[in-house]
């Protein structure tokens, strides 16, 4: 499909999508202290109204093979995935103890928000198109609401001009997803990547994005509010898991009707250069299909039956993460994604090398290695997987990146 501004579905381009998260017990899980946790029974979620919240901890205070959360910070890889069927609620004993109900990563040392700012209203010239095939292919990591590192970062590149506008002719650009949340300005950085697309098409290139699971957070928070959806540990809705993973009023207060029509046609994956673009590093996308026109055809239709608890079973595959950085098994969950989709390296978004490296310190300060020791991607498992989310919510580094990778 184009992904343009407001336009409605032309010609779909090929996509692909595929995400995976670690096994949890859920007694090892970090939960609230004192009457609240007393309260709760052993390996249940603490109960706040009418449904459970998680809290984050720094990775250091939790063994490697925890995964329950939410986008939890820590975790190992999954052994397997839910044979349960596909946008059903899973089982009590799904294998993998997940559930989104908790708080999603921290934000470190974010400052006070800034205020909101204009929609975007596209307007462009058509350019001349280039005739000497495609150009250059760069992609973005998360960027969770961080407009003006965005724009930083994509004039550095020579993408963007003074102006903001597409100025880097036949040019290639994939945002891997995670526009809003935790940040000041997430509808801006959606109405500045929806002009670009129409913008970058006119001049021969394109800008394109795909579907990260903060994208099915806001349309869930949007479309189902606080209605009860069943979470496998108990009730949960859009709404408090949207507040409680970052969720800004101010982007909620702005969010139109062109928003949640972009947003619900991205695609969740794409095959570029033998390159396999994903935003989470999960293998759940093998649940959808084995073809990335198969994976992003039935998240389309699963998302188009406006149905809470079909959208909350997206929303909590899409927030798995941590499959590919155990040593043993990393490297052959990513092979099982390329050697199902294509594609000889995935690229992904979603976990923040941070935590993929561990240099993320304890609750007391002790950090040998913060989020600013982050300055490019974070090539691993085997040189098959490369992270692109540089942290930015952490006081880390939104990447901007030229594929392929001279590593």
């Amino acid at each position: 499909m184009t992904q343009g501004a407001g336009q409605g579905p032309a010609v779909r381009t090929d996509t692909e999508r595929d995400f995976r998260l670690p096994v949890a017990d859920p007694a090892s899980h970090a939960v609230p202290t004192g009457a609240a946790a007393a309260a709760a029974l052993p390996g249940e979620a603490p109960v706040y109204g009418e449904y459970p919240v998680y809290y984050d901890v720094p990775p250091a205070a939790v063994p490697a093979q925890h995964g329950y959360g939410y986008e939890a910070p820590y975790g190992g890889s999954s052994p397997g995935r839910p044979a349960h069927a596909m946008g059903h609620e899973p089982e009590e004993s799904d294998p993998e103890g997940y559930t989104p109900t908790q708080r999603d990563l921290p934000v470190i040392g974010r400052g006070a928000l800034g205020g909101p700012g204009d929609t975007v209203q596209v307007q462009y010239v058509p350019q001349d198109a280039a005739s000497d095939g495609p150009g250059p292919l760069y992609v973005v990591g998360d960027v969770h609401g961080y407009i003006d590192e965005l724009v930083a970062e994509l004039q550095f590149q020579g993408l963007i001009d003074a102006e903001h506008n597409w100025s880097a002719g036949n040019a290639r650009l994939w945002f891997l997803g995670d526009f809003t949340d935790r940040g000041p300005d997430g509808i801006g950085v959606i109405d500045l990547v929806m002009r670009l697309s129409a913008e970058a098409a006119a001049a021969g290139g394109y800008c394109k994005a795909l579907m990260g699971n903060h994208e099915l957070l806001l349309i869930g928070a949007k479309r189902f509010g606080d209605t009860p959806v069943a979470s496998g540990a108990g009730t949960a809705t859009f709404q408090a898991a949207w507040l409680l993973n970052g969720g800004q009023r101010t982007d909620m207060d702005r969010l139109q009707d062109v928003h949640l029509q972009w947003m619900s046609r991205l695609d969740a994956a794409v095959l570029v250069e033998d390159h396999l673009l994903l935003h989470s590093d999960t293998t759940a996308y093998l649940d959808y299909g084995d073809s990335v026109e198969d994976v992003n055809d039935t998240i389309h239709e699963l998302l188009n039956r406006n149905d809470a608890d079909i959208t909350w079973d997206l929303f909590r595959k899409f927030t798995k993460r941590f499959a590919f950085r155990d040593e043993g098994s990393g490297p052959e969950a990513v092979r099982e994604l390329l050697g199902t989709y294509g594609g000889s390296r995935v690229v992904h978004g979603h976990s923040p090398i941070p935590y993929l490296l561990g240099e993320v310190g304890t609750e007391d300060g002790d950090d040998s290695r913060g989020p600013e020791a982050v300055v490019g991607p974070h090539v691993y498992a085997e040189g098959l997987a490369i992270a692109m989310d540089g942290g930015v919510t952490m006081a880390g580094k939104l990447l901007v990146v030229h594929l392929p990778l001279n590593d």
